[in-house]
């Protein structure tokens, strides 16, 4: 199991979580479509060559964003990276994605 987080403008929100969603993530024994989202603040400046989706080469910008978490099999986690890079509309949208615990591993409590 994965842990995906990404980072999305507003104007964007639920058009690139129902990409993700439909690749399979964010399933959770018998519901799907879970997530959890939180606003905030993102910034960036853009280099030379780049074509910012929001601001100006050369000037820090400063954007109102959703950081979106939600997990994913192993199996789709590929597929769910893909779906949310081709779906954003930044030319380098920020993700993270990390492995989950097995919990058959961990000491029962």
């Amino acid at each position: 199991m994965y842990k995906l987080a990404f980072f999305v403008p507003e104007s964007h929100l639920e058009s690139v979580k129902s990409v993700v969603f439909a690749s399979g993530a964010g399933r959770i024994g018998p519901y799907e479509a879970c997530c959890f989202q939180v606003r905030g603040e993102g910034q960036f400046r853009p280099l030379a060559g780049a074509t910012p989706h929001i601001g100006k080469t050369g000037a820090l910008e400063k954007v109102e964003e959703y950081r979106v978490e939600l997990v994913c099999e192993d199996h789709r986690i590929r597929a769910a990276v893909a779906a949310l890079v081709d779906a954003h509309p930044y030319e380098e949208p920020a993700y993270d994605v990390w492995r989950l615990s097995d919990l058959d591993l961990l000491p029962r409590v």
